[in-house]
This record gives C-alpha cells, sequence and structure tokens, in this order.
C-alpha cells in the first residue's frame, strides 16, 4: 500500500443544517475522499463496524484518547472509516461521545474495496466489511502502514487489534515529521 494514492470515492454524509427544520435538520453531503487528503497529513483507521466490541471498547475510543498526540505529532486530521452508512455512523459516534475523531461511512464498501481491504464478515452476519488497519496519508498518498495480520473472508482469527493501534501511528508521526 506504501506510496499508493488513496482511492477517489465518494462517500454519502450526512451533515446538521439548521435550515432544513423539523427534527431532523440533517442533509446529505458527498465528501470526494480525493479532495479530503488532497494537501495535508491524515491519519485514518479503519475497522470492521460501528457498534462492534472491540472497535467500540478500544479502537475507536483510544483514537479519540490520543487525538490531541496525533495532531501534535504532525496530523492534520484524524479519519475513522467503517463499512456503515450515514446515519449508523452518526449515531455510533454519538453513542460514544467522541468529539474530535471524524467519521467516515464508506456505506457501499467502495474505498475499501479499492485499497484492498474489503472482506467478508458473512460468518457473524455481516457481509462485506473492513480489515483492521490504520495508515497516514500525506497529500493523497499512503506513506504509512498499520494492517492487522492474517486478513481472511472465514473468520479464522480472533478480531486481532494491535498493530492498528493509536500507540504505533503515534509513533511513526513522531520518527517521520511532515515535510513542510
Amino acid at each position: 500500500m506504501l506510496g499508493r494514492t488513496v482511492p477517489d470515492v465518494t462517500l454519502k454524509t450526512r451533515v446538521r443544517d439548521e435550515s432544513v427544520g423539523g427534527p431532523n435538520p440533517f442533509r446529505w453531503q458527498d465528501v470526494h475522499t480525493g479532495e479530503l487528503f488532497k494537501g495535508k497529513r491524515s491519519v485514518v483507521f479503519a475497522l470492521p463496524g460501528a457498534f462492534t466490541p472491540t472497535c467500540s471498547t478500544e479502537q475507536c475510543p483510544a483514537y479519540e484518547r490520543e487525538y490531541d498526540g496525533l495532531k501534535a505529532a504532525g496530523a492534520d486530521e484524524v479519519y475513522c472509516l467503517s463499512v456503515n452508512d450515514a446515519f449508523v455512523m452518526y449515531q455510533w459516534g454519538k453513542n460514544l461521545g467522541l468529539s474530535k475523531v471524524k467519521l467516515l461511512p464508506d456505506g457501499s464498501g467502495d474505498f475499501t474495496r479499492r485499497i484492498g481491504m474489503l472482506i467478508k464478515k458473512d460468518h457473524l452476519g455481516f457481509g462485506d466489511r473492513s480489515w483492521r488497519y490504520a495508515m497516514v496519508v500525506d497529500d493523497g498518498k499512503v506513506v504509512a502502514w498499520f494492517e492487522e495480520p492474517g486478513i481472511n473472508d472465514a473468520g479464522t482469527d480472533d478480531d486481532p487489534y494491535g498493530e492498528s493501534a493509536p500507540d504505533k501511528v503515534l509513533e511513526w508521526l513522531k520518527a517521520h515529521p511532515a515535510k513542510g
């Protein structure tokens, strides 16, 4: 993955817009990943699903806790990507009390498929999901890659989490300052 340009796909997101009115003042907004990662250093971590155990109790909360450290080490932004729709991602972020990490809904799995991390979780009834990984993206290029071992479609793993943890990414950022 190192040196590759991140996939340029459209993510369907929802944003609060008081002009919409009513009890659900949100509107659709397309996010183009080619533009999102352009001209900055981003940390992206991907996980199998909102409201799932390791994602909800370990990985996402850990990145929220380490957000300021990641920013201090040179990240312009920190994103969590999952093959879930915008409604699920919003409610999950609200449930976790996230205020710093930005959630990216890859509802159709297009980004995940094109970066080579789309797996089947049919053994759990989830369908297509993301394998757990993290990356540092500089101006649209993958410059660091942290992938959990044992990628597979059969569920022959214990849902590994360690390589994609924020401490590994933070260590890399500190050792590789952004070129200004």
